[in-house]
């Protein structure tokens, strides 16, 4: 076995990203190096409002900004890679570099799940109990909830990784810009039941994820429609308005991955639905926060205009 994993450390592997479209490989550089970077700033900048904001100073936005911290993250260990191999005629990564690819980028989802869940949890506390929401989400708990999400993930990751270190039964060949979870699996030489260890994790912590989310969501409805006043039930739902768009798209694409079957047909599809939740949705989720929140909004009109008035022509 040690022997196995030796001689897998010293392979690299190719990976072959949209290579079957070669017209399309300079128009979809620019278009995601667009993207990359309205999703560095965008999240740099959601963590930087947050932190010099006063207001903002309160266990939502607290999550958020963590969430932002795990969107930035994932944005630079996969599209970095996805770039090169856009524009260079080696698209090759080595054995260490591919684990450690997938070990960060499936520490983050499961995080984000999480992170997600626990951002559920802390709207249900807010409208269903506004009067202690404060105590009730303290500083302290606040902390403990973050620190169990990416405990958590980093574990689970870590397990998953180690079923599957055996890579490149028969080919070097990955049909992926990056080392994802379905192109990881196609190459691993791990018997059947490591991959189905990898496979029930993966498939426990989507499923726990959601049901906090809808428990979350259903506590809530059911205390809103108990609001004497239909004005108070449509601020109280508009309040999770960023959340629930967020939410959707993340586990919409999750899922829709998990009802793809992972054969030679579908390879395409799969790589456009990785896009959307490592490179597109990372970029929408600060735009999502800031368009819908006046206090964000706020802060950045503060920013510009000091930026402005501090240059004067």
């Amino acid at each position: 076995m040690m022997d196995e994993r030796n001689l897998s450390a010293g392979i690299t592997f190719v990976l072959l990203g949209f290579s079957e479209y070669p017209q399309l490989q300079v128009p979809l550089f620019l278009v995601f190096l667009a993207v990359y970077t309205v999703s560095v700033v965008g999240n740099l900048g959601m963590i930087v409002i947050i932190r010099i904001n006063p207001k903002l100073h309160t266990p939502m936005y607290f999550f958020l900004r963590h969430l932002s911290f795990l969107d930035f993250c994932y944005s630079c260990i996969i599209t970095p890679k996805l770039l090169e191999i856009l524009v260079v005629d080696t698209r090759t990564i080595s054995y260490v570099g591919c684990m450690m690819q997938f070990f960060f980028g499936c520490t983050l989802v499961i995080t984000e799940m999480f992170m997600l869940a626990v951002m559920a949890y802390d709207r249900f506390a807010a409208v269903c109990n506004p009067l202690l929401y404060k105590v009730a989400m303290s500083p302290k708990l606040c902390s403990l909830l973050v620190a169990g999400t990416y405990t958590w993930g980093g574990m689970c990751s870590l397990t998953i990784t180690h079923s599957l270190l055996e890579l490149s039964c028969n080919s070097n060949i990955i049909h992926h810009f990056g080392c994802e979870y379905s192109a990881i699996v196609s190459a691993s030489c791990s018997d059947s039941y490591s991959q189905m260890i990898c496979f029930i994790i993966s498939t426990l912590n989507e499923m726990c994820s959601l049901m906090i989310i809808l428990a979350s969501y259903i506590f809530l409805i059911v205390t809103i429609i108990k609001l004497p006043s239909a004005g108070g039930l449509q601020k109280a739902f508009s309040t999770c308005s960023s959340h629930r768009t967020t939410i959707t798209m993340f586990h919409g694409v999750i899922l829709l991955l998990y009802c793809v079957p992972n054969s030679r047909n579908s390879r395409l599809f799969i790589k456009f639905a990785t896009v959307l939740y490592t490179v597109v949705i990372p970029m929408l989720n600060p735009l999502i926060y800031s368009l819908r929140n006046n206090a964000v909004k706020e802060t950045i009109r503060k920013l510009v205009n000091t930026k402005m008035f501090s240059h004067p022509m």
